[in-house]
């Protein structure tokens, strides 16, 4: 399974990727992406109410047994993933068909291949843009945020383990990058002008 999305990846990215367009109106998918702790779920709600987009809880799609290996501190292989990511991106569809102008979804999305899969959903319809939500911060920091959550699957070694695959997504030209060093506040505002920013351009 994981040969198909790899070839995908290497022989037609163009194809995956989210041409600019001249045309109007579009409806925007923004995948808030990064490792354990990086905040997404913050993040996500904030451009969730500031923008009026429905917004999409990746977490909320993973089988039970990938929250019961999560939880017990085992890392999810590539298989784990495909029908997750698969099941997020179809949700993210539907609720652009069922009328709404865009929505907002986490997803961790740690490697290009995994992205891929979600870029995909610019195959529903020609004025669908998805765009990446990169929030990136280095592996101290965000040890230190998870190991201040409570009663969460995600351990505090997972986030090790989230580090060993991530591949960071430089070069992809529909990624917005959002160091998270700074207050909640400060990233929150960062992410939305740069989403604004884009929405702007595009519309």
């Amino acid at each position: 399974m994981l040969a198909k999305y790899e070839t995908a990846a290497l022989t037609t990215p163009s194809t995956l990727h989210t041409p600019l367009r001249t045309t109007k109106p579009f409806r925007h998918i923004f995948i808030i992406t990064g490792p354990a702790g990086c905040g997404k779920s913050s993040v996500a709600h904030y451009l969730s109410r500031t923008l009026d987009l429905p917004y999409i809880e990746g977490d909320d799609f993973h089988p039970q047994s990938n929250i019961d290996k999560m939880a017990s501190g085992v890392p999810l292989t590539d298989d784990d993933r495909w029908s997750w990511l698969e099941t997020l991106r179809s949700a993210a569809v539907t609720t652009l068909e069922s009328g709404a102008p865009g929505c907002v979804v986490t997803c961790s999305a740690l490697k290009r291949v995994y992205r891929d899969v979600i870029r995909q959903a610019t195959r529903a319809a020609d004025d669908v843009v998805v765009r990446f939500v990169y929030l990136r911060g280095n592996k101290e920091l965000l040890l230190h945020r998870v190991k201040q959550r409570k009663d969460h699957y995600m351990k505090d070694d997972m986030v090790a383990s989230q580090f060993a695959v991530l591949e960071e997504p430089w070069g992809e030209d529909d990624v917005i990058s959002v160091d998270v060093s700074g207050t909640l506040e400060q990233v929150q505002r960062t992410a939305g002008e740069e989403v604004n920013r884009v929405i702007e351009g595009l519309a």
